[in-house]
């Protein structure tokens, strides 16, 4: 009732230059920022800022979650997780998606504001994605929300994402505001994040792999936010660190957006048994912000007034921050009626459409990687027998079985920061689609054979913000792998939909399970319980099509000798179940291509909290992996020839390949590109710099065009202790996956 009162009494009054629309959003800011106490001004750089009705200052809350979807906030379009769409390699559907999710943020925080509620937390327009860290290690629980372990790809698809999001750069205002995190150097563990410090590591490591994605998002996607990390970077807390926030940032790249803090990581600049560089929070709070961080998540920040009072921090230094922070309110409207802002004219109807549903189940299918196949897939629609109704059945008698612990699991298509979908196809629905009532028999769980129903019970929120969902048991039962074989005894065919799942890796997951530790993992094994169920069935003689469902890598090495095929599936969003029927039974052909590299086992693995790249990725690593980078079968074949590559006078490359489809059926090839610099032997093995999708039916060919800007010729030059683009002879390795075998080596010299 206030505010109406404020609105009203305002929009009588003659409007200050701060609620003039037609000034110059500078003049606005300077304007606003005078009118400010210091108390109010405190008030603002905390995540949840409050109203101040004198101003006309709505309520704001800079934190909402936008991973592949928007998160938290109820009804929304469930994507699949960010490091599977990588494995699409399709850079425009990234953008797309990502419209689509900001269509449906706006259209959520309008008719919140429009039915006179507060926009509370996760309800506003500050996102805080996309995260383009560096998958450097499969443990790390969050690598999920990356786009993969190359930087160039990361930079690539995270610049879609903030324009997704963000919306053209030449409107008005900013549909949202999206921020790239974690700045930087952060990949795990998780359980030291708190404490941790990165000292030592090579400059080349930095600059080469760490810092480019970041670089991309602040200079060519212009980013409106950056996310600092919670550890420290050679001794300082990356939230309080002038060499990553000032230097870095803000002079060398001329960022002009705000920083805004990890949440609680301002705690952790004095909180004991963390970082303990500060000796209270109000020298805390004034570190933070003198070295660059704008907004807190948190509320540390509180104690800025104290601060000041003792002489820790000048207003003046706060006024810096808060400038950048009203500057970015004011991008989006939020100081401005609603008539003048185009975004929110967006409808309702958008949120969860018919229209993103197709988006959603177009990414599904393009990025499913399928690593193996002896010939068994894509199985036939028709010809199974159905002999038994009886779903969960320990008798099921039928020439096809699916079995495993994420058959008919939808959480597990749904990852971690997720929305809520109108509807879950799960990967046993999807298949029932198709082919009619199949029995199922879950086998295990992740890890253990004893198996727990459950029911969806209620959603609460934990101290750090996240929410969770509280299971309640139904039943449980323990299976033997007696048991296993007596209800596979009639079938020929059995897909095995198992791995691992969202429960288990995770932002500082709480489990306590063989191989997973704090949201991280402690082995890439598959759980041995499904390997050896796996191993029974092959044994037995069955016919195995095995569905890895995971946000990171799994050493599958048994697998390839115990499984006919292997579709590896990710957590593939609210419509995965049917993308992954449609690639089993044909109607879709795959064509997603790895974004990370998938190892033998445990053992070609550095330390986990070790940050030198040697040996880390395909870019570092001289063994033989599994499965490469950059991998993936289809249901045609494709020939790659005349490849070619010209240098023109401006340093730019363009690399030309004749793409032929030698197969039976449509499919869509991606051609690769990549880098190597002969002679530098602390160098990367190669380092992708282009790439393209083609699409062609059977007995098509195209001629398929990659230009490579001067600028993906930048290489580390130790004598100046940059990147930057030397002279000399460079190779060009073109072809259909980082594996040397899949590739042809031109040679240029610039």
């Amino acid at each position: 009732m206030l505010w109406a009162v404020v609105s009203v009494t305002m929009a009588w009054a003659q409007p200050l230059p701060y609620q003039n629309a037609d000034l110059p959003v500078e003049q606005r800011v300077d304007d606003l920022l005078g009118r400010l106490t210091l108390e109010e001004k405190s008030q603002l750089m905390m995540n949840g800022s409050p109203a101040i009705p004198r101003l006309g200052i709505r309520e704001f809350d800079w934190w909402s979650e936008a991973l592949h979807g928007v998160g938290r906030n109820g009804l929304s379009t469930v994507f699949p997780s960010c490091i599977g769409m990588a494995c699409s390699f399709d850079d425009d559907l990234i953008e797309r998606i990502y419209s689509a999710v900001s269509d449906e943020a706006r259209a959520k925080n309008t008719l919140q504001r429009r039915q006179g509620k507060p926009v509370k937390r996760y309800q506003a327009l500050s996102f805080w994605t996309p995260t383009v860290n560096i998958f450097r290690d499969p443990r790390w629980g969050r690598g999920q929300e990356s786009y993969g372990e190359d930087p160039f790809m990361n930079g690539q698809m995270g610049i879609r994402v903030v324009r997704g999001l963000q919306g053209p750069d030449d409107t008005k205002y900013r549909k949202l505001l999206a921020c790239a995190k974690h700045f930087a150097v952060h990949s795990g563990p998780e359980k030291t994040r708190h404490h941790f410090n990165i000292e030592n590591l090579p400059q080349r490591d930095l600059w080469e792999t760490y810092l480019p994605a970041f670089k991309d998002l602040v200079q060519k996607a212009h980013v409106e936010e950056v996310m600092c990390a919670y550890q420290r970077f050679e001794g300082d807390p990356c939230c309080g660190n002038n060499r990553l926030l000032q230097q870095i940032l803000r002079r060398d790249w001329d960022f002009q957006g705000l920083v805004v803090s990890d949440c609680g990581a301002i705690g952790d600049f004095y909180r004991e048994g963390r970082h303990e560089v500060s000796k209270d929070a109000k020298a805390a709070a004034a570190k933070s912000v003198v070295s660059g961080t704008d907004v807190e998540c948190g509320s540390v920040y509180k104690n800025l007034p104290s601060a000041v009072r003792r002489g820790d921090i000048s207003e003046e230094q706060i006024d810096v921050s808060v400038r950048r922070l009203l500057k970015g309110r004011f991008l989006l409207g939020d100081f401005d009626a609603d008539s003048l802002v185009e975004w929110t004219r967006i409808p309702a109807s958008v949120i969860a459409s018919q229209a993103h549903r197709g988006l959603a189940l177009q990414m599904a299918r393009e990025q499913l990687v399928l690593l193996k196949n002896n010939g068994i897939l894509p199985l036939a629609e028709s010809g199974w027998s159905t002999d038994s109704k009886s779903v969960n059945s320990i008798s099921a008698n039928s020439k096809l079985l699916v079995m495993g612990p994420n058959a008919a699991d939808s959480l597990v298509m749904w990852g971690i920061y997720f929305g809520q979908p109108a509807h879950t196809v799960t990967a046993l629905e999807g298949i029932e689609n198709i082919v009619g009532k199949v029995p199922y028999v879950p086998a295990c769980d992740i890890t253990s054979m004893t198996v727990k129903q459950q029911t969806i019970g209620h959603t609460t929120e934990t101290a750090d913000g996240s929410t969770t969902l509280q299971m309640e048991t139904t039943t449980e039962h323990t299976y033997t792998i007696s048991d296993i074989l007596q209800a596979a005894s009639g079938a020929e065919t059995i897909i095995f939909i198992g791995g691992i799942s969202p429960n288990l890796e995770k932002e500082q997951a709480k489990v306590d399970a063989p191989g997973f530790d704090g949201g991280d993992r402690t082995s890439i094994e598959l759980p041995q319980v499904q390997r050896d169920i796996l191993k029974a069935l092959h044994q037995a003689g069955k016919r195995i099509v095995f569905v890895n469902c995971s946000g990171s890598a799994v050493a599958l090495t048994p697998e390839v000798e115990t499984c006919d095929a292997i579709l590896q599936a990710w957590y593939p969003g609210e419509q995965g179940g049917q993308a992954i029927a449609d690639v089993l039974f044909g109607r879709y052909n795959p064509g997603g291509k790895l974004s990370v590299t998938f190892y033998k086992d445990d053992s070609q693995l550095p330390p986990f909290d070790n940050y030198r790249m040697k040996g880390r990725t395909y870019r570092y690593f001289h063994g033989e992996p599994l499965f490469p980078f950059g991998y993936g079968l289809s249901y045609t074949t494709f020939d790659v020839s005349n490849q070619q590559v010209q240098v023109s006078a401006d340093g730019s490359a363009r690399v030309t390949a004749v793409v032929k489809n030698s197969g039976r059926r449509e499919g869509t090839e991606i051609l690769q590109v990549y880098l190597r610099r002969p002679g530098d032997s602390d160098g990367p093995v190669k380092t992708l710099r282009g790439y393209a999708r083609v699409s062609l039916q059977p007995g098509e060919r195209q001629t398929v065009t990659i230009t490579l800007p001067r600028e993906r010729f930048e290489w580390w030059d130790d004598a100046s202790n940059t990147m930057r683009v030397l002279p000399g002879r460079y190779e060009v390795l073109v072809g259909t996956s980082s594996a040397d075998r899949d590739l042809k080596v031109l040679t240029v010299n610039l």
